[in-house]
């Protein structure tokens, strides 16, 4: 036994390479989800607890003697992460074999009851062996190599980005301050059919006018929303509202000589803007939450009598 601690050093330095040939061994036949670098660890403490209890006067060379006390050491350290029990373990391996020997004979793969019998288990034990040994099994989500084919090489993120999502919750956001600035009647349609999927003929019941008059009060609301957004989408909301308002209003001079049309319009564009913050227009959790229209429609629309205000 070695009595110097330069003597025990000596032993320590001169067989680290003992360790990594061990590790990379033990290695290509351990689970994926255990790291060499446990392995490594266990080996070299191994390795040191080696030196320190070696006795040359036995005759056995010092690697021999350390490669079983390091290989031992990984063995252990791997069980103790190892989610399976060693029965489980032990199990899984005769039933492996079983499935292996039949699958040969049968040429095709055994059932349940045909393992159990070969493996002498009964079916029930088949299935909670191989229940135990699935829940001890782990998968890692990183690919180890571009080309890697494992799990996390299959999953994808459908979720939007958060700079695609701001965007699209800004927009989301203003056509539903769009719907809810329309006149009443009008909103009633637009929100009825297109976001209730409800059938015009119901609709035109419900405010006690002919289905004619319901698709123009849709029509109407269609086109009140298209100026809006494309006002308040392409330019500063906040900043540019005013202008934008005026400039919808005079490209409908020409048809509205009076200029009442162009001034609904230039207000109705105003309030849309003016409706709701930008952090409240911008709720990226409501967008996400597919919520974002749900106060569209505030409550109290009257349902009858007919009103060509829109």
């Amino acid at each position: 036994m070695p009595e110097t601690k330069p003597e025990i050093e000596e032993l320590v330095t001169g067989h680290l390479a003992l360790v990594g040939h061990i590790t990379r061994e033990v290695a290509a036949r351990m689970p994926r989800h255990l790291d060499t670098d446990e392995l490594l660890g266990a080996g070299s403490l191994a390795l040191v607890q080696a030196a320190r209890s070696f006795d040359a006067t036995l005759g056995v060379p010092f690697a021999r003697f350390a490669a079983t006390r390091i290989r031992g050491a990984m063995i252990d350290s791997m069980r103790q992460r190892d989610w399976a029990s060693r029965s489980v373990r032990s199990r899984a391996r005769a039933i492996a074999a079983a499935a292996d020997q039949l699958t040969a004979v049968l040429h095709r793969a055994p059932t349940d009851a045909e393992l159990a019998a070969t493996a002498g288990l009964t079916q029930a034990e088949v299935r909670a062996v191989r229940e135990g040994a699935d829940r001890a099994s782990l998968l890692t989500l990183d690919p180890l190599v571009d080309a890697d084919t494992g799990i996390g090489a299959t999953l994808t993120d459908s979720s939007p980005r958060p700079d695609e999502a701001l965007v699209a919750a800004e927009r989301m956001g203003y056509l539903r301050d769009a719907i809810a600035e329309l006149p009443e009647r009008t909103r009633h349609v637009v929100v009825g059919y297109y976001v209730e999927n409800r059938p015009l003929t119901d609709l035109a019941a419900e405010l006690a006018v002919t289905q004619s008059r319901a698709s123009q009060l849709r029509a109407e609301g269609l086109d009140l929303l298209r100026e809006a957004l494309t006002t308040l989408l392409t330019e500063d909301a906040t900043a540019g509202s005013g202008a934008s308002a005026s400039g919808s209003g005079s490209a409908s001079a020409s048809a509205d000589p009076d200029g009442t049309r162009a001034r609904r319009r230039s207000a109705y564009v105003a309030a849309v803007a003016r409706r709701s913050s930008v952090r409240d227009r911008a709720d990226v959790q409501t967008y996400l939450d597919g919520s974002a229209l749900a106060a569209a429609r505030p409550p109290g629309v009257p349902l009858r009598g007919d009103s060509r205000a829109g």
